[in-house]
C-alpha cells in the first residue's frame, strides 16, 4: 500500500513538472510556422521545384483552420534583373557610353514587370489549385546574393530551387543560383532536379 501511494506521489509530480512545459508551448506569439522559400525564374525546371514542394509538403502548408497560427508558410521569390541603363563601346580612343532614350528604357521596365507578374501569377495559380497558403515577393538585381539576403532577413526554415543542368563549362563561366545559395544560404537548401526531358 505505501508502494502504491508512492508511485501515485511520483506519477503526481511528474504530471506536475510536464504542465509548465504545455502552458508555455500554448502561450500567445509562440508559433510553431514553417517557412519555406521557392525561388523561380523563367525556367521549366524552377516551376517543377515548387510543383515539387507542393506535392510533397502541401500538409504543411494547406490553408485549413487554424493553419494561419500553426501551420507553414510557402513563399515564391523571383528575381528581376538589374537592367543597366547604358551600352559602353570598346575601350580605345574616344570610347564612350550611349544612354538609351528614355522611351526604350521605360518599355524595358514595363516589359519586365509584365514577365514577373505572369510568373508570380502562375505560381500563385499552383499554390491555390492546391490550397497552399503561399505568399509571393519580387526583387530585383543578381538573383543569387538576392536570395541569400532574402533568406537571412526573414529566418527562412527551407530553402528549395531548381537544377537547371547547366554544363560544365557555363557552371564555370557563369555559376549557378543553386551552387551560390548552397555554399551561401544561412538555411537548409534543397535543389530539385528535373526529369532529363525538362532540362534538354
Amino acid at each position: 500500500m505505501a508502494e502504491d501511494q508512492a508511485t501515485a506521489a511520483m506519477e503526481t509530480s511528474k504530471v506536475e513538472e510536464k504542465q509548465p512545459e504545455t502552458k508555455e508551448a500554448e502561450a500567445p506569439g509562440v508559433t510553431t510556422t514553417k517557412r519555406i522559400i521557392v525561388a523561380i525564374d523563367e525556367s521549366d525546371s524552377s516551376f517543377y521545384a515548387l510543383q515539387w514542394v507542393i506535392d510533397h509538403f502541401s500538409t504543411l502548408l494547406m490553408t485549413t483552420e487554424g493553419a494561419e497560427a500553426e501551420g507553414g508558410l510557402l513563399t515564391v521569390v523571383h528575381v528581376q534583373p538589374t537592367f543597366h541603363h547604358f551600352a559602353p563601346f570598346p575601350a580605345g580612343p574616344g570610347a564612350t557610353a550611349v544612354y538609351p532614350p528614355s522611351l526604350m528604357i521605360e518599355s524595358v521596365k514595363k516589359t519586365k514587370q509584365e514577365t514577373s507578374a505572369a510568373l508570380v501569377l502562375r505560381a500563385l495559380q499552383m499554390c491555390r489549385a492546391k490550397q497552399i497558403r503561399s505568399e509571393t515577393l519580387v526583387f530585383e538585381g543578381k538573383a543569387k546574393e538576392i536570395i541569400c539576403q532574402a533568406v537571412e532577413q526573414m529566418h527562412v526554415d527551407l530553402l528549395v530551387v531548381g537544377s537547371r543542368g547547366l554544363g560544365k563549362i557555363r557552371r564555370a563561366l557563369i555559376g549557378s543560383v543553386s551552387d551560390y545559395c548552397a555554399h551561401h544560404a544561412n538555411c537548409p537548401i534543397l535543389i530539385v532536379k528535373p526529369p532529363k526531358e525538362i532540362t534538354s
